[in-house]
């Protein structure tokens, strides 16, 4: 059976393992272009473990907020997508705020008020993939003790990266990017978006710095086009897949999103796990394509609403159809 008969399975009883996804969970403060101000939990690791858990996959946040009200708030939340939180997540001294400004196209640039580190209980066992990036990434203290824990869980997990960056807190786009391509070289799985490798390497083309990625050692690397399509370079060569036309509302969470369903399409097709690196590198190009399709389907419906709410997978399975939704 092909990767790709894998992915369009319908869904099955979920197997041993789980996702552990280490990073940021925060209150987005959003600022629309029409003066109004809406208040609600994010964060770019937060965002990713939510679309899994909606997603019906067995999730782990490692996460650094307070017992306070809008931890409670997060709390809650993540709750309520079946994300259970890492021992200790809740020890920081105050949960951390991201103020996003969005722009008439509903595009978002953020300002942070924020700490991070990883939580003394954090452990990979038993972990199928680990994920990571963004802040969590490249942040003190926090990223060393991110970068210790992919090293120690690489044997066993799956490991993928995001670099999701946030020119506010990263300083020099050189510096920022040696850091980047040390993590890519422990990655399996890179996704990236288009703006974030125009900061990260002006003026090169995406697919240039996917193939230049690619040999740094991870199987696969991943990048979303805007609203247009998404473009993966793996050890075949690459494939494109265009997005699914919607309206967007706002972009928020669309990227974070879109990697919660890359990972849960990976999971489906057998490809998680240190013991699945061969498979993975050897991923054929109709699985690829299907995975793809997956991801910019999920995306797309979260660009359609506000704020970071991606899709469940019964409203995936009605709003885009057996090909693109089933398992």
């Amino acid at each position: 059976m092909t990767t790709a008969t894998m992915l369009e399975r319908a869904p099955q009883e979920p197997e041993d393992g789980h996702v552990l996804v280490v990073g940021e969970a925060l209150i987005d403060q959003v600022h629309r272009a029409d003066a109004t101000v809406d208040q609600h939990p994010g964060g770019s690791l937060a965002n990713v473990a939510l679309t899994l858990g909606r997603l019906e996959r067995d999730v782990r946040l490692a996460t650094w907020i307070a017992d306070d009200d809008h931890g409670e708030v997060i709390r809650n939340w993540l709750r309520g997508a079946g994300v259970a939180l890492v021992p200790g997540s809740t020890a920081a001294a105050a949960t951390s705020v991201a103020t996003a400004h969005l722009d008439e196209h509903g595009a978002a640039t953020y300002d942070f008020d924020l700490e991070w580190r990883v939580p003394r209980a954090t452990r990979a066992e038993g972990a199928l993939a680990v994920h990571t990036g963004s802040i969590a990434a490249l942040i003190e203290p926090g990223a060393t003790q991110v970068r210790q824990l992919l090293i120690s869980a690489r044997a066993d997990a799956t490991l993928t990266y995001d670099p999701n960056v946030r020119p506010a807190l990263m300083g020099d786009p050189a510096d920022a990017r040696t850091r980047v391509e040390e993590l890519i070289a422990l990655a399996d799985v890179v996704k990236v978006s288009d703006e974030d490798i125009a900061w990260l390497a002006p003026g090169v083309e995406p697919a240039e710095i996917a193939s230049a990625w690619l040999a740094l050692g991870p199987a696969l690397v991943v990048v979303t086009l805007g609203g247009e399509e998404a473009l993966a370079v793996s050890s075949n060569g690459q494939q494109r897949v265009a997005a699914p036309p919607t309206t967007v509302v706002d972009t928020v969470g669309a990227g974070d999103s879109f990697m919660g369903a890359l990972l849960d399409g990976l999971w489906q097709a057998g490809l998680l796990g240190g013991d699945r690196r061969d498979a993975l590198r050897g991923i054929d190009d109709g699985a690829l394509v299907a995975l793809l399709e997956r991801c910019v389907a999920v995306a797309a419906v979260t660009v359609s609403r506000a704020g970071a709410n991606p899709p469940h997978r019964t409203e995936l399975t009605r709003r885009v159809g057996p090909r693109r939704c089933a398992d």
